[in-house]
């Protein structure tokens, strides 16, 4: 019955003539299960046990797609936590009721920390701006922030758009929770993970120092070097230098402009991974909250977004500050393209430094045989001893 409902009401939800004949029956208490909640569009049936509302449920039914591998990505939906936490905090300043915005932090809390995880539904398969995850969120911290008021879900005593998107927009939510998302993992993920690579190649460079082996240009035998010469390159081209540190140092410090004109100047001076995506965080680090719809800052108060950088900056501990410009920070992505790009040459140089330690260790018997690769499985189901 629920499937000839949504047929008849349309792809879009709309009721058609067909479906107003039967709207007595939608209009029935629902089962057990089940709850109704509202938006702008009429009733909906929502699983009971789901925190979501009304427009993720009808994200659910028109993006029927994907799967759980096409879910938004974990890290946008805990940079959704950070930012809700910190909208209600600056909120209140601005006069949103304390006893609803202390409820509000507690339960974006919830969801920066992955405990409401299963709430989130919605594959990446959506319009443009993000709403459908933006009011997933909005309506996720309502109704567990209604919850621990002592209301029931969906009663809208905590309101998804008045109250947890207060001051907000999908247009500058998303760009900021991109930009959130990213800048945690390059530098929580990332650039550690670089850092321990690097660690690895700089000791394998002073284990193999005392070695020597015959260089090559063009697989051709040249002149002698150490093997752990060969290494150091490998460890440069990940490389981690002081100036890494010093550009973090400046960036968390120090106005943005002098972070970009530093960042600038270690640009013509560093050539390495872990620079060159360091080089990239500063912008990264410009979020767009506070432009709402296309830039202007309309339903905002004054200082909005210069409040909101620095409580997600608080939160995160990473030197997040407001777009100097909201029109490009809405409008354009080049900060992504950027960090796109140092990815991409950090992965050119991984694959070249896996394929010389590949042809180095070629053999046993007829190949370079200069390294002996660690062996981890079986090799060959035909040729005994080949790896």
């Amino acid at each position: 019955m629920a499937m000839v409902l949504r047929r008849l009401a349309g792809a879009s939800g709309s009721p058609s003539a067909a479906a107003l004949l039967l709207r007595p029956a939608l209009t029935r208490p629902i089962s057990t299960g089940f709850r109704e909640e509202r938006d702008t569009f009429g009733p909906i049936r929502v699983p009971n046990d789901k925190l979501w509302g009304a427009q993720t449920q009808r994200s659910l039914q028109n993006f029927d797609i994907g799967g759980e591998r096409e879910r938004m990505p974990v890290p946008i939906i805990r940079a959704f936590g950070v930012l809700k936490k910190c909208a209600a905090k600056v909120n209140m300043e601005y006069g949103l009721d304390p006893t609803i915005g202390k409820a509000i932090m507690q339960a974006a809390e919830e969801v920066a920390e992955g405990k409401l995880d299963d709430h989130f539904p919605l594959v990446i398969w959506q319009t443009g701006s993000g709403t459908q995850s933006n009011m997933n969120a909005n309506e996720v911290i309502a109704n567990r922030a209604a919850e621990i008021l002592g209301h029931k879900r969906g009663d809208k005593f905590v309101h998804p758009n008045d109250h947890v998107n207060r001051s907000q927009s999908s247009n500058d939510t998303f760009p900021t929770v991109m930009h959130i998302a990213a800048a945690v993992e390059i530098n929580s993920r990332f650039i550690p993970s670089l850092e321990q690579l690097h660690k690895s190649l700089h000791s394998k460079s002073d284990e193999f120092k005392d070695i020597i082996k015959i260089g090559r240009t063009h697989t051709q035998d040249a002149t002698p070097l150490t093997l752990g010469q060969e290494f150091s390159g490998y460890a440069t081209q990940v490389g981690i230098l002081p100036t890494y540190i010093i550009a973090l140092l400046i960036t968390m410090h120090f106005t943005l402009l002098v972070s970009l004109i530093d960042c600038i100047a270690l640009s013509l001076q560093v050539k390495y991974g872990i620079d060159r995506i360091a080089c990239t965080l500063p912008r990264m680090y410009q979020l767009a909250q506070g432009g709402t719809a296309v830039g202007t800052g309309l339903n905002t108060k004054k200082g909005f977004d210069v409040k909101i950088a620095a409580a997600v900056a608080e939160e995160t501990e990473l030197p997040f500050v407001t777009a100097e410009n909201k029109f490009e920070a809405l409008a354009a992505h080049d900060a992504f393209v950027e960090s796109s790009g140092a990815v991409n040459t950090i992965s050119a140089s991984l694959m070249k430094i896996a394929n010389d330690i590949r042809l180095l260790g070629s053999g046993p018997r007829c190949g370079l045989g200069e390294l002996i690769l660690p062996e981890n499985e079986p090799g060959s189901s035909i040729m005994p001893g080949k790896g």
